[in-house]
């Protein structure tokens, strides 16, 4: 039998007594611990809440400007489940989108998103079904697929121990472990007329996460367009923190893109950054390729703009020409009709409210001189459809007898009473060229505009020509199933003026406004265009 020496027996027993009373002592802790974290859950949280600001925060409300000044309007969008296919990532993306576009659209309204689950089936039948509930059986133009597309775990990886050991009797260690991770989420938008991929307009991005220690406390940082942002990330939320500020990094790219604003500048990025100059490249050459496109494109901002009050339809003529030439002279470019990748730089580049006031509006169309009375005429017999409306056809002869603007809204082959689910169709004709919005009134005394609308974005109505609602615009106007009689009224003006309505006149396209009464919505009307309006009723009557 081997003995001890008095040393080592009492090193033992104080080691003993050491464990012992550590292990009592945590034991204790625990208790208190849990306790206290139970009287906590009994009594709720101490703290008001608070509202989270993302590194992107600013950054969506910075777009929301620039859809505003570049005319950016009804754009309907529908939102599929944005699912986590790495199946590592538990939170809700399609939820977050919406919440970013809802945060990019307060003024300006420019974005509607239909969102839908499974519940409402694919794509397809989804569309088929196109909103037939409603009174305008309308799809949207797009839609947007995606999903967490990346999640690698730990692809780098340290781990660093240090210890020292008195064996056998005490041993003191440390452990620190360090890793980075990527998630990424890939968005596409789709169009909904064939369900084609919108050439450029996508969005691909990924973060890398830095975790470290026990407590895995560490950051998240994005690269993008030569900039770094970062944010802190918990043990517990980091993920889906950093999740959230993904994807408003990507609804700003995926709607800058789509509308072509300059999105880069609401993420801190200069014009002169290397992928910037590439991306405004791409746009120009993919317009370019298509002239009729790029004509259409500076024909919608030079209208933005007040300079240009001619049809928007990818054709040149005069009007767009000279409105080219006296905002490139502004830019302090060449004063000439030349669509140059320059201008299209200069353009996006430009702080449009100092060039703005350099450039004097253009002046709306003047009343066609007496001379030009019997071409109008004939271009308005020849224009009018078989067996459309008396009024309509008085209206077309009347384009070239000037005098003060009036209009003239009926419906072909002049039905006036329709069944509960029967197609109406419009016509609408000015006595001179104007620019006409039409709303409907249905049988909850709802308002909602239908032109323009997101098929056709031209209020601008020739009066030799006229206007048929719905014409080949996809979607369709019909009576409500319980046929109960309904109102449509339609404005003309001398000039456009949606973008000088407020917020609650102008809208989203076929969506109910918050307005109590079509006498309200003329008084906007009134205010706006400075009394210099016409206006029509018609009253949709049942069988």
């Amino acid at each position: 039998m081997s003995r001890c020496s008095p040393a080592r027996l009492f090193l033992r027993s104080t080691l003993a007594l050491c464990v012992a009373a550590l292990s009592a002592c945590s034991t204790l802790d625990a208790d208190k611990h849990v306790a206290a974290k139970a009287k906590e859950m009994k009594t709720g949280p101490t703290s008001a809440p608070y509202k989270s600001i993302t590194s992107f925060a600013n950054g969506l409300r910075c777009m929301d400007n620039l859809l505003l000044e570049y005319g950016t309007r009804d754009v309907a969008v529908i939102v599929e489940d944005l699912a986590d296919q790495t199946k590592k990532v538990n939170a809700g993306t399609k939820d977050m989108l919406i919440s970013a576009v809802s945060d990019m659209t307060r003024r300006s309204r420019a974005i509607r998103l239909v969102a839908y689950g499974q519940d409402s089936g694919n794509t397809v039948g989804f569309l088929f079904q196109a909103l037939r509930r409603e009174h305008f059986s309308v799809v949207p133009q797009y839609s947007l697929r995606g999903s967490i597309s990346q999640f690698d775990d730990a692809i780098v990886r340290r781990n660093i121990d240090a210890g020292v050991s008195i064996t056998p009797y005490l041993g003191l260690g440390y452990a620190s472990t360090s890793q980075a991770s990527v998630l990424g989420i890939d968005l596409t938008m789709l169009s909904t007329q064939d369900l084609g991929v919108v050439p450029g307009v996508a969005s691909r991005n990924s973060v890398i996460l830095f975790k470290a220690g026990k407590g895995f406390d560490g950051e998240a940082e994005y690269h993008k367009f030569g900039i770094n942002f970062s944010l802190s990330t918990a043990t517990q939320e980091g993920q889906s923190q950093a999740l959230r500020s993904l994807v408003e990094l990507a609804a700003i790219e995926l709607f800058g893109r789509l509308a072509k604003v300059p999105y880069w500048s609401c993420l801190g990025a200069s014009n002169n950054d290397e992928a910037v100059q590439s991306e405004m490249r791409d746009w120009y050459d993919a317009m370019l390729a298509n002239p009729t496109e790029i004509i259409e494109y500076f024909q919608q901002q030079m209208r933005a703009r007040r300079v240009y009050d001619g049809p928007i339809d990818g054709v040149v003529n005069p009007q767009i020409k000279e409105a080219v030439a006296r905002y490139r002279e502004a830019l302090g470019l060449s004063r000439e009709p030349k669509l140059s990748y320059d201008f299209f730089q200069a353009y996006l580049s430009a702080n449009h409210r100092e060039v703005s006031a350099r450039v004097e509006p253009v002046v709306s169309e003047a009343v066609a001189p007496a001379g030009a009375a019997a071409p109008a005429v004939a271009a308005a017999a020849a224009a009018a459809p078989a067996g459309g409306t008396k009024a309509a056809a008085a209206a077309g002869a009347a384009a070239a007898s000037g005098g003060r603007l009036a209009l003239q809204l009926g419906t072909l082959n002049n039905v006036t009473r329709f069944a509960g689910g029967e197609p109406v169709l419009l016509s609408v004709m000015p006595t001179r060229n104007a620019h006409v919005y039409c709303y409907l009134q249905d049988e909850n005394l709802q308002i909602s505009r239908f032109f323009p609308n997101r098929f056709r974005k031209d209020s601008r109505v020739e009066a030799g020509r006229g206007l048929q609602l719905p014409g080949a615009m996809r979607f369709e106007i019909r009576m409500n199933p319980r046929a109960k009689p309904e109102t449509v009224s339609c404005f003309a003006t001398e000039r456009d003026i949606m973008a000088d309505l407020p917020s609650s006149f102008a809208g989203v396209d076929f969506e109910p406004l918050p307005i109590a009464s079509l006498e309200q919505l003329r008084e906007a009307f009134v205010t706006v265009s400075g009394g210099n309006i016409a206006q029509e009723y018609f009253h949709v009557q049942p069988k």
